[in-house]
This record gives structure tokens, sequence and C-alpha cells, in this order.
């Protein structure tokens, strides 16, 4: 029966897409209702006479995700299933109860507790295990599968079990879930007496208020010269992006115009409201690892000479998409155009539309990297990101100090001393001494911490392959020298990454006590590019000579 009716979805499918189709010019209109003919054929005999038993929506799904990746990364197919994640990722509000879990070695672990919600007003603390939600025992669960179990409708209660640091048993929360809005400007302060700083992880609904919220209230402190840090921000709501370029330049001014197929897709987003502050000097941090949104804030602001831009090339996404209903509470996320800056620039990166024979895709040419010129006349190009008017390099994470943080060592050490220090100083004063450091590498020595290096497992391979061939004895006495000096470097590792490993336990040990703010805190101490900002906006004429080209 369920056969029957999803046959008979398809073929409603097939009814709808026909009738839009007859709009298509002939050889199109054919091409598509032919496609979908012998799609529905190998859908329908595939789930018929296919040896094994299988699951139609799985094998649908497949389809569907295997089509649209042809397209872009971006364009994606989502689910009723996976509507609510869709509307969080969106607009920054779930029905839950305020945490953030991470999967560390098999165990749901709450790495971040939101202030003021439901978790925090009843003790729940950051490195607290989660072990069973409402009597599911989630022991090796994926994030993804306890996140679904742990949402919910807001007013309705939801019963955890978790293990805590020295209680010899676990513990029961019965937990309202409430509307949660996720804090996308983690933290903002003043980095002395002149200079703000302000940090914004993702572009959702609202924003570009609390964005100018924060900038006023660094005002009223005394800020005199502003940075706005968007490493990191993988971008999100084009409007959001205008409303925080606006805070900064004129009403009336062309912020982004988006290009596509269909003509109406092809449209300028002016500012609409009066500015909050025309002249005081910006820096905007920037990597590789901001993009779309906070790519159009950058890229725009740099266009109109109206902020100094820090950091890495950024991520280079140039595509607009936009949210199609489909049937069953389902919706299609498709890419509709390119936006470009008002310089006339596109930073898309990856030209999608020309693949290679095997299927990737390759950056722009530099053949088709066009010049383009700021308000002031700097020039500027497109094809790959917003290229810094300063470019610092951010501190490279050393393998071993990965290995630490990706395996939960650094994390569990410091849930460890958060139960050992009722107090410790304010994040960007707290640092770790060389005798807890020295602690930290005798307690590793009870974890069972194992780090191999690259070139290690290379040599693994190698002598793999050397036995396979007939050749190990004549090379093992290479590979043995070599993997000497290999455990003789590994010995010191340590001690080489002392102060970079002791900034990730003190990033991990401020979350315990201050949450978000305090890791974004901690973080910023010996930063280089937030150091490369500072020395130019204390350096007002160079802050203007490179405004002017100079």
């Amino acid at each position: 029966m369920k056969h029957k009716k999803f046959f008979l979805l398809i073929t409603l499918v097939i009814t709808i897409v026909v009738g839009i189709a007859s709009t298509i010019p002939n050889n199109r209109y054919f091409e598509i209702a032919k496609n979908i003919d012998i799609f529905t054929s190998v859908y329908k005999e595939a789930n018929h006479y296919y040896v094994d038993e299988v699951n139609p929506n799985t094998l649908m799904r497949s389809g569907i995700d295997a089509m649209l990746s042809s397209l872009d990364p971006y364009t994606n197919f989502i689910s009723e299933n996976e509507i609510e994640d869709y509307r969080t990722a969106s607009t920054g509000e779930y029905g839950g109860i305020g945490v953030v879990t991470s999967n560390i070695n098999g165990h749901t672990k709450i790495v971040l507790v939101n202030e003021n919600y439901t978790a925090h007003k009843n003790g729940i603390k950051t490195g607290d295990e989660i072990i069973e939600v409402n009597g599911i025992n989630i022991v090796g669960m994926s994030s993804v599968e306890t996140n679904i179990i742990m949402k919910g409708q807001a007013g309705t209660t939801v019963n955890i079990k978790i293990n805590r640091y020295n209680e010899n048993s676990a513990l029961n929360f019965d937990l309202e879930r409430e509307k949660v809005s996720i804090e996308h400007v983690p933290y903002y302060g003043m980095i002395d007496d002149e200079i703000g700083y302000i940090k914004l992880t993702e572009f959702t609904m609202h924003i570009s208020k609390d964005l100018k919220e924060g900038i006023v209230d660094l005002k009223n402190k005394g800020a005199e010269k502003l940075i706005v840090d968007l490493r990191g921000n993988p971008g999100g709501l084009l409007m959001e992006a205008v409303s925080i370029c606006n805070i900064f330049i004129n009403k009336g001014e062309k912020v982004v115009e988006t290009k596509g197929k269909i003509t109406k897709n092809n449209l300028i987003y002016k500012t609409t409201s009066n500015p909050l502050d025309t002249e005081i000097p910006v820096v905007i941090l920037i990597n590789s690892g901001s993009a779309s949104a906070s790519e159009i804030v950058a890229g725009t602001l740099q266009d109109y000479d109206r902020a100094v831009i820090i950091g890495e090339k950024s991520y280079g996404k140039g595509l607009v998409q936009v949210p199609r209903k489909l049937s069953y509470n389902s919706q299609l996320k498709v890419t509709t155009a390119k936006y470009y800056t008002p310089s006339g620039r596109c930073i898309q990166a990856l030209d999608y539309g020309k693949r290679d024979p095997d299927g990737s895709v390759g950056n722009i040419p530099d053949s088709l990297i066009s010049e383009f010129k700021t308000k002031g006349g700097r020039i500027v190009y497109d094809g790959g990101g917003v290229d810094p008017d300063i470019i610092t390099p951010s501190e490279k994470m050393a393998s071993i100090s990965a290995s630490l943080y990706l395996e939960g060592h650094t994390f569990d050490y410091a849930t460890e001393y958060f139960y050992k220090h009722d107090r410790i100083l304010p994040a960007d004063k707290f640092s770790l001494s060389n005798s807890e450091y020295e602690e930290f590498t005798l307690w590793l020595k009870t974890r069972n911490f194992v780090y191999q290096p690259e070139t290690e497992l290379q040599l693994d391979s190698i002598e793999k392959l050397a036995k396979k061939e007939n050749y190990f004895t004549d090379i093992e006495h290479n590979l043995t020298r070599l993997r000497g000096i290999i455990n003789k470097e590994k010995s010191v590792l340590l001690t080489t990454y002392q102060n970079q490993i002791s900034r990730i336990i003190e990033q991990d040990i401020t979350a315990h006590y201050y949450y978000e703010r305090g890791r974004v805190q901690s973080s910023l101490k010996m930063d280089p590019q937030l150091i490369s900002a500072i020395g130019v906006l204390k350096n007002i004429p160079q802050y203007h000579s490179i405004l002017g080209g100079e």
C-alpha cells in the first residue's frame, strides 16, 4: 500500500513537472519529459526486481542527492525530518535545553552551556556526559542522532541522565524545553581604552540588530575604533549582510547585485536606513573560513574604502541560494544567482558549470580573473574570494596539537581542572603556568595517548608495500634509522609546542567557567591577525593611506 502511494506521488510530480515544462521551448521540454519518464521507469523496476529488499525512500534520496551534487554543494534537498535543522540554521532558534554536544571518542559530552537557558538554570555543566535521553541509551550515538532526540517543541519535557566528574552515580534531570536563540555575537568588548572588538559567527535573522547594539554599547564605553571579526563565519542570510553594511555606509548605497538565469532573480540590494557611523575607523578580520554573507560585508566595505580588511583570502562563495517549497513539507535549497559587490566583482572561486572529465571542479582560471576598482580607485580582483588589504597568516596548528584537541584530551583535562579549582582569573588574563602544563603532560600519560605523525604513517605504508613486493630486507636498515629519528622528535613535541597546546587548554578551561564568551576572549591572546589590526588602528595615517591606495 505504501509503495502504491509512493508511485502515485511520483506520477503526480511528473504531471506537475510536465505542466511546468510545457512553458519551455519544445526541444528542452521533450528532453525533460523523456528523462523523467526514464528515471521513473528505472526507479520502479529497481524497486520491484532488485534481488534484495529495497527501501524506496532511501533509493529516491540517493538519486536526488546524487543529481543535485552534480550542480554544486549548496543546492540541497531538505526532507521533512531535516526542516527543523534548516530553520535553526536560518533563524538561530530551536526548541531545546540550551547546550551544545560533541561526540568525543564515542561519548556525548556537553562542550558548551548557553547561559540563562534551561540547562544552565538547572545546574548542567560543561563537561557533563549525557548517557540517556528519555530512557534511550545514547552511548555511541552520533551528535546528529543525539540532537534529534534532545530537541523538541518548547514547553515539552525531556529527561536526561548524565555522568559527571567525581560523581559516583549518574544524575537525572527533567528539563523543560524552551525556545533557544543561538548567540551569534558571542563576545564583544574593549581591547584598550579606544579600540572595540566584536565577534560575529553567523548571519542569522536579526543578527544585524545584535551587532548594531553591540557596537553602540562599545561606543558608549569609549570605542573610537572598531574591529569586526568575521573569521570562520560561513555566512547566512543575504539581507542581514546588507543591513550590516548599512551600519557603516549611507542610505541608498548599492551593497550587492544578484544575477541569474531567471530575470526576476536579477536584483539590486541597497541600504535602506540611516547609518550608525560612517566615520569610525573599522578593520574587518577574515580568513579562509569566511564565506558568502561574510564576503559580501568584507567585499562591499572594501569596495567603498570604508574598512581595512586584514587576515587571509576568504573562501570564495559568490552564489545565492533560495528555498523552494515542495510537497510533504520538504524543500529544495537551490542556487539561483551569483552575487556581485558594488565594484562589479563576483568572488566565486570554483566554476561548477565547467567540470573536468573526472567530475572534479577547478578554480576560475587566472586568464578569466578581472580587475575592478574601489570607490577611491584601488584595484581589486574577482574570481577567488576577497583579498585582504593586509595579508596576515594565522598561526598554523601543529598536528600533535590538533590530535590532542580532536581526541578530547585538552577538553577532558579542562573538565578535571574545573572541578579542582573553584575560580580562575578573567578569561583574558588567565594563563596556564609551566607547572600546570607539566601536570597536563603527566596526566596525558594516563590517557593512552598515542600520537602518530603523518611521516610515521607513511613509513608504515612503505614497510607494508616493501614486504608485499619482497624488497623489505633491502630497506629495513634505512626504515629503522628513520623511525629512530621520528621517535626522537616525537619525544620532545609536547615541549616544542607547549605554548600552542597551552593556549588550547586555556580556551577549554575558560569555556568551563565563562562559557562561549570566555573561549572567544581567551582565543584572542597572542592572535597575530588581531595584533595586526590593533597596529593599523593605532597608526591612523597608515589606516588612511591603505584606504587611499598609497
